[in-house]
């Protein structure tokens, strides 16, 4: 896919980061930026420009304004390039103009959110990109705690889809939920007198419980940790009669071969809880 094609996705609403931004400002300034109050003038101004060190997918470029906004309220914003957009190293991605305290005291903290947003944007375009379009990357709850919004906004911007944002919206019964209800069968029946109209679905570690799943009436099952044959056995013994996910060693490497298999989407925790931050500078000129 072309990067415009992955550019199609609704922002953050403010509201998602205001507070997470105040509080890790608050983490690192506390009575105030010792360094920067000893040797930056007062009223001096400065421009400073995100720039990509290496090639990444831009995003939460409005949560690294925010930093700035927090700290001046006449900070100016330019944006080079937008959430969603592939970019070059040595790409400058936007710029900020505004007190050169202010810059200086908000550039750690800006990059930290920018940094990890286009890491994970950036790690999953290239296992949507590996898919080639024959199956849906979708994410997991394994993300930053208090982070989740805008991690799974990253996830979005790097073109994968979100799975469930929480316990709350969403039911998927795991080997423990069966266990404890006692029967793949009771657990499915008990969500259904529960949550009436909410899919259900249940993980399936063995073609057993794949068969079992498929005759309590699963919406989805989801195929946990299974070798690429038993996959492949499964996706024929549901014959499109539930929807299937795939998770677990999902690699870079296997996602093409895991596409072709049949299944309907594969959930990646490395989208979140592994991607590394992406190399972005914030270059600060007066």
């Amino acid at each position: 896919m072309t990067p415009s094609e992955h550019a199609h996705f609704p922002p953050l609403d403010a509201s998602t980061y205001r507070d997470l931004v105040h509080r890790a400002l608050a983490e690192d300034i506390r009575a105030g930026d010792l360094t920067t109050s000893a040797c930056v003038p007062p009223g001096a101004r400065a421009k400073g420009l995100f720039a990509a060190k290496a090639a990444c997918v831009v995003a939460g470029l409005d949560v690294a304004f925010e930093v700035f906004r927090q700290i001046e309220s006449g900070v100016v914003f330019d944006t080079h390039v937008a959430d969603g957009s592939h970019c070059e190293a040595g790409a400058v991605i936007a710029e900020v103009r505004g007190a050169a305290s202010t810059l200086l005291t908000g550039e750690r903290t800006a990059l930290n959110f920018l940094q990890r947003l286009c890491g994970i944007a950036t790690c999953t375009r290239q296992y949507v990109d590996a898919a080639a379009g024959q199956i849906v990357v979708i994410d997991t709850r394994k993300t930053t705690p208090t982070l989740r919004a805008l991690e799974k906004y990253a996830v979005r911007a790097g073109g994968g889809s979100n799975h469930r944002f929480g316990l709350f919206d969403a039911i998927l019964i795991k080997d423990n939920h069966i266990r404890t209800a006692g029967g793949l069968g009771r657990a499915v029946a008990a969500a259904r007198a529960m949550s009436a109209g909410l899919t259900v679905e249940v993980e399936a570690e063995t073609q057993d419980q794949v068969d079992e799943a498929v005759r309590a009436g699963a919406d989805t099952i989801l195929l946990d940790n299974m070798t690429t044959a038993d996959i492949r056995r499964a996706v024929t013994t549901v014959a499109r009669r539930a929807k299937i996910e795939i998770s677990g060693g999902v690699t870079l490497d296997r996602v093409l071969r895991l596409a072709a298999i049949g299944a309907d989407c594969v959930s990646v925790g490395a989208l979140t809880h592994s991607a590394p931050a992406a190399d972005i500078a914030l270059d600060i000129d007066v």
